[in-house]
């Protein structure tokens, strides 16, 4: 099938079975442009060719399986941008963490649900949009005068906002918790006497250091019970994920690094790199300390909400070992001398269920 309006998104299938074929077009058709290819070097071809919007690939295919196809379009340049979903029947978590570790963005599993499918290719295509947006505005930054740099920035925000939005609209459990974490770093970073530039890059760290969290499945997430360890380990990909998703977008700030990084701990028991003190960046160690101090004090589906002097603890019993001792002084004197709180919308706090124990940490 050749593209041909060129209004719509490009969505490219790859599967080696007509029913599938069919089953994706009657989902997808009235709304995107289809290609079609029936194997992995067909796809390829395509994808040089037309380059789709997005890619939806099967990973059981004779001759080049799914992994060796979306490795070879992440290893080329006009194509390694193009979001990659893989539609499997393999329901094992190694095959999906193998998915991810070649550079895929998402799966959907067999059988096909029509809604989910819609759902998951319009997120990604809008994501992709953002990303550009984030591009192109970028480019005009920096050909722009002066004059016009807090327009263009007050633009970046407000798309960065909107692709924080993305995520928290699949989980309302953590809705806020960005927009909270941003706060509360750029006001410790304001006590540390931090450049309004420093400010600004970790304000919007902040507001996208969980972005990575849009590959994992809402279910995973959400879950009140203890998680399997193939599952934590999806969620401990998600710094590399945000990584991904944003170190190709032109900014005056380290964004992707210091996303990659909020996991991060000074003795070098982290994650994902085991990075240590000095070798993580301070706007990191900043990110990271208002990151436990929301995720502790809030409420979350597998535990009611632990409160503000628990999360105060935590962070003054490891200062020093895990946390940035600066940032840690900081935030405890702005909570408790300078009556610091976090803006809350009451609207889009869950009404908590039953309690559940902390099983494994995963803000």
């Amino acid at each position: 099938m050749a593209p041909m309006d060129n209004q719509q998104a490009l969505v490219l299938i790859v599967d080696d079975n007509p029913t599938n074929i069919d089953l994706l077009v009657n989902t997808l058709q009235s709304d995107y442009r289809l290609g079609i290819a029936k194997d992995g070097v067909k796809a390829l071809a395509y994808s040089a060719t037309y380059l789709p919007d997005l890619i939806l690939l099967d990973i059981m295919m004779p001759a080049m399986n799914g992994y060796e196809v979306c490795s070879r379009l992440k290893n080329a340049v006009e194509t390694r941008d193009i979001p990659v979903i893989f539609i499997t029947a393999l329901i094992e978590t190694d095959h999906k963490t193998r998915g991810f570790e070649v550079g895929a963005v998402d799966y959907i599993t067999k059988p096909f649900h029509a809604g989910e499918v819609r759902a998951r290719v319009k997120t990604h295509l809008s994501l992709k949009q953002m990303r550009e947006t984030l591009n192109a505005q970028n480019i005009i930054l920096e050909q722009k005068v002066e004059e016009k740099t807090t327009q263009l920035r007050e633009m970046l925000y407000s798309t960065i906002r909107t692709m924080a939005l993305t995520l928290e609209i699949r989980d309302p459990y953590t809705a806020g918790h960005q927009q909270r974490v941003a706060q509360l770093a750029c006001t410790i970073a304001r006590k540390l006497d931090y450049s309004e530039e420093k400010i600004n890059a970790i304000r919007f760290a902040g507001l996208l250091h969980d972005i990575g969290k849009i590959r994992i499945p809402v279910s995973i997430l959400n879950r009140p019970g203890e998680l399997l360890d193939a599952e934590f380990m999806l969620i401990r990909m998600h710094p590399e994920t945000g990584y991904e998703i944003l170190k190709h977008i032109p900014a005056p700030w380290p964004l992707a690094d210091i996303v990659l990084q909020h996991h991060e701990r000074l003795d070098g028991s982290g994650y994902p790199k085991g990075l240590k003190s000095d070798e993580i960046l301070p706007e990191a160690k900043i990110v990271s300390v208002a990151d436990v101090m929301e995720a502790e004090s809030s409420y979350r589906p597998y535990r009611p909400a632990k409160g503000i002097e628990y999360a105060l603890e935590e962070i003054t019993e490891n200062r020093g070992t895990l946390y940035d001792p600066n940032a840690v002084d900081a935030c405890v004197n702005l909570f408790r001398n300078e009556n610091f709180k976090f803006e809350t919308d009451e609207k889009s706090t869950p009404t908590p269920g039953n309690d559940h124990p902390k099983i494994k940490y995963f803000s």
